[in-house]
């Protein structure tokens, strides 16, 4: 082989390998690194969401960290057959597909109005949180950003629940951010520009209008430093375990072909 065409036999083996470049894991024949730790390390000694957080990140988390990104998964996995994630995936599992295509059918209707919540409100708390970082009062700041969302759509992502008066995730959730920002766990600067937004949205109401699982879970993920396209991703992982479960349950069933509604009740005819 001439130098020459050494050179460019070396160059698109270089091209090649760069194609995929990552610096997520390392894997050769004989060797697993997931960050530069070999996999056999991490085996019976990480813990799953610590897992998660050194994918994402590149670093294990503090103990107190994980704990709080576990209890944020912990709450979403599942909100039942109503939720259209859930449904669909049931659906699925009776139409004669495996249990990987049903998992993806109901994960692939998680978009911006089900299920991406969480993200629009780590972006809503994050824009009140930087203009506070540059000085002035936080009800006014607030005020100012909730007028330019409200201008855009009725709803404010992270609050209010259309089956829930009161979201039972909210409260324990919230406590858990209170007590690590107490304890230097994370900033709180997040959770309390959750909670301006919501006294300002109940400010006058005679309905209460709270916090709900998207928004309890975005300040989590905003305090943990996730920016919001990962507040939808971790979501996902953890409503999957709810799709998963149900798809499963719903395939055990023995329901061939079941549709939205039972096939006794016609939809109205609008014709």
């Amino acid at each position: 082989m001439s130098a020459e065409r050494a050179t460019l036999s070396g160059q698109a083996h270089d091209e090649v390998a760069d194609w995929w470049a990552t610096a997520i894991s390392r894997i050769e024949p004989g060797v697993i690194e997931l960050r530069g730790r070999p996999v056999q390390d991490l085996i019976g000694t990480l813990d799953f969401v610590s897992a998660i957080w050194l994918l994402l990140r590149g670093e294990l988390p503090r103990p107190r960290q994980a704990a709080l990104l576990e209890a944020a998964l912990v709450a979403s996995v599942d909100h039942g057959p109503h939720a259209p994630s859930i449904a669909a995936a049931r659906m699925a599992a009776t139409c004669g597909i495996g249990l990987n295509s049903a998992v993806a059918t109901g994960v692939n209707l998680l978009g911006d109005t089900h299920g991406g919540a969480g993200q629009q409100c780590v972006e809503l708390l994050t824009e009140i949180h930087e203009r506070k970082a540059g000085g002035g009062d936080l009800g006014t700041i607030v005020d100012e950003v909730l007028a330019v969302w409200r201008a855009r759509s009725r709803y404010v992502p992270g609050f209010g629940h259309r089956f829930h008066p009161v979201d039972p995730r909210r409260g324990p959730l919230l406590s858990l951010v209170d007590e690590a920002a107490r304890d230097g766990v994370v900033a709180g600067d997040h959770l309390r520009a959750a909670r301006a937004v919501e006294t300002a949205l109940n400010r006058d109401r005679a309905t209460p209008l709270p916090m709900n699982i998207d928004g309890a879970t975005a300040v989590v993920y905003a305090e943990l430093g996730f920016p919001p396209p990962l507040a939808r991703g971790l979501f996902v992982l953890s409503r999957s375990v709810g799709i998963l479960a149900h798809a499963w349950e719903e395939a055990q069933g023995g329901g061939r072909n079941k549709g939205p509604i039972p096939p006794s009740i016609r939809p109205t005819y609008l014709g």
